[in-house]
């Protein structure tokens, strides 16, 4: 397994992007401003908290007596609306399917998250060591996010405005999983362009892990990260689209989506942590286009060479888009050697302006 560099970096790490709750907050519709206020009041808490506990030192977790390395340990619990975590336990590893569609939804997005991590880079849960996976659904009331805080998922139901249930898009609890595959890792810190990269890795491995479950190629995906989140009254498809940026929704509620696919619209902000859910468009166009280039499926090529850079060691805390594409056509040689696979990495980040060493 690799360490984390220079120390551990506290990160709260929710699906949708502030400034999309910062534009329904502002509505003047209660039924809109009202769970985004509680929302981002509730994201800004859990923030705290997961500061603190970095801070204090949360309690060491290993796998349970009896677990086989290789098998996942799942558990689920319903949090009653309450925010009180992780609540009430419904559903343990290897317990059939009961009732309630989201505890069912979380147990196999966990599974899936496990299995493509196991199947595809023999990495035996988030950690690499057998970690427990545990997640929480219906959290507070009509809570719009899903998040990782370093120990747990936590879904919220949605509003039902705008937001459905977090638990519907496989490839949200995919993201938020690969969260702390990155804590455990490279640590990216959350911030700027490493923010970025932070945000565009739990993207490639959501949509790899949503594409793994379907058997999709290249070809056949999406490519879109949050499909069948959004209410049927927002124009949109997704959260963000890794195929074209800045086209997942342009709806008169949530404004147009404001990701940039190339450098040339790079974003300068000092919200969202300087834009890190903004301007993960273009590391995420870079991989769409990587992938693509080499056919079949994503995950056998082109997310290796990015798992690779992810866990090989070399990768920085605060790595900048440059120093994390020069790793990718450096872990693409190493790996496949000078053939299409060098090749179609290097042309993926050149189209999308990035330059490597």
């Amino acid at each position: 397994m690799t360490t984390t560099h220079g120390g551990f970096e506290p990160v709260f790490c929710t699906i949708v992007p502030p400034h999309v709750l910062d534009r329904l907050a502002r509505n003047e519709d209660p039924a809109l401003h009202g769970p985004a206020r509680r929302t981002l009041q509730r994201d800004a808490m859990e923030r705290t908290r997961r500061h603190l506990t970095t801070v204090t030192g949360a309690a060491a977790v290993t796998p349970p007596a009896g677990k086989q390395a290789g098998q996942p340990h799942r558990t689920v619990y319903d949090a009653g609306h309450g925010t009180d975590l992780p609540g009430r336990k419904v559903r343990s590893e290897g317990q059939q399917p009961g009732k309630d569609a989201s505890v069912n939804r979380a147990y196999s997005g966990l599974g899936a998250t496990f299995e493509l991590y196991l199947k595809a880079y023999k990495r035996d849960s988030i950690d690499g060591r057998g970690l427990p996976l545990d997640a929480s659904v219906h959290y507070d009331e009509k809570y719009n996010n899903a998040f990782w805080n370093g120990e747990q998922m936590v879904f919220g139901d949605g509003d039902g405005e705008i937001f459905l249930d977090f638990t519907i898009p496989v490839d949200v609890i995919g993201h938020e999983l690969t969260h702390g595959v990155t804590q455990h890792t490279a640590n990216l810190e959350y911030q700027g362009q490493s923010g970025a990269l932070n945000e565009s890795v739990s993207d490639v491995f959501g949509s790899l892990i949503k594409q793994y479950t379907l058997g999709q190629t290249a070809a056949q995906a999406d490519w879109l990260i949050g499909a069948g989140l959004l209410a049927p009254r927002v124009t949109g498809k997704a959260l963000r689209s890794m195929k074209a940026p800045g086209t997942a929704y342009d709806d008169d509620v949530l404004g147009k989506d404001p990701q940039p696919a190339t450098m040339d619209h790079y974003v300068h902000t000092g919200s969202d942590n300087g834009g890190v859910h903004i301007n993960s468009g273009i590391p995420n166009h870079a991989f769409y286009l990587a992938a693509t280039a080499l056919g079949g499926h994503a995950w056998e090529k082109a997310g290796q060479i990015w798992y690779d850079v992810l866990t090989g060691g070399n990768l920085k805390s605060d790595a900048q888009f440059a120093d994390f594409a020069t790793l990718t056509v450096k872990a693409a040689r190493e790996r496949y050697g000078a053939g299409d696979e060098l090749e179609g990495v290097k042309k993926a980040w050149e189209q999308v302006g990035v330059r490597t060493a």
